[in-house]
């Protein structure tokens, strides 16, 4: 069998009594990183009396590995005791899992699915917009015309929506955001359950002064929805028009609300 377990974001208080049980029942233990689901069952046992009696597998299964490894499994390995754990939070939301789970599914193997600690809900339920229709676009490509692309589907679907950002591109989106979007409002949350854990609430330019150039931590920030932006002419037939590239820019920006500098550029990056 395979159980999926999340664990804590930040706060060790936040495991719950049935992911302690499964943790302590594993025969094999497949962990993002070893090293860390080794420590959490340390601290489990120092704070808990979190009793293992039995010796247990660790095996290292990531985001790099994770293909492979599901490639080469055999339906028979499921029938020990294994639990995937990431290294914090929901396993399959932006972690491996889905992969294991789709594995078994296919093999008509048991799995479960244990709830718990999650960045994304957890962000949503603090940022108070009251548009309750959520969606999920984990981390933005880093660059180039993808990402362009996926920040103006994150600001133009018409739903709250929710990112993940790490702190050396924080302040990169943040400008992105001003530009494109600069009076929606944003809630961003650092280091959610951790000692250190901040919520900052305004537009893209106010939290960038709240902020003042100091972005360490991991970031979730929550973007109020507005009203979608529909067309019945996309992109791609705009560009089969055979228009010139400011022309067809500035068309593309109408849709989109994508500002013509920015989509020129990408227009531009996308011949080469």
């Amino acid at each position: 069998m395979l159980t999926l377990v999340p664990t804590p974001i930040g706060n060790i208080g936040d495991i719950s009594l049935r992911a302690m049980e499964t943790l302590s029942q594993a025969d094999v233990l497949l962990c993002e990183d070893t090293r860390v689901t080794k420590k959490l069952l340390h601290l489990l046992h120092e704070r808990y009396q979190l009793d293992i009696s039995k010796e247990q597998q660790f095996i290292s299964l990531h985001s790099h590995n994770e293909h492979r490894f599901v490639e080469k499994l055999e339906p028979s390995f499921f029938e020990q005791n294994v639990v995937y754990a990431s290294d914090a939070g929901m396993p399959g939301i932006s972690d491996p899992g889905q992969l294991l789970v789709r594995f078994c599914i296919d093999h008509a193997i048991a799995y479960d699915v244990l709830p718990g600690a999650n960045a994304v809900l957890t962000a949503f339920a603090a940022s108070g917009f009251v548009e309750t229709k959520m969606l999920f676009f984990g981390f933005l490509p880093h660059k180039g015309s993808h990402r362009n692309s996926a920040l103006q589907q994150a600001l133009h679907n018409g739903y709250t929506t929710v990112l993940y950002e790490s702190p050396h591109r924080l302040g990169k989106l943040l400008e992105e955001l001003r530009l494109e979007a600069p009076d929606r409002k944003l809630f961003a949350a650092k280091e959610l359950s951790k000692k250190f854990q901040r919520y900052l609430h305004g537009n893209a330019e106010e939290i960038s002064l709240q902020l003042d150039g100091h972005f360490r931590g991991e970031w979730v920030i929550v973007i109020e929805a507005a009203p979608a932006r529909e067309s019945s002419l996309g992109e791609r037939e705009i560009l089969a028009m055979d228009l010139p590239k400011k022309a067809a820019a500035k068309l593309i920006a109408k849709i989109t609300g994508e500002s013509p500098k920015a989509c020129y550029q990408r227009l531009l990056e996308a011949e080469k």
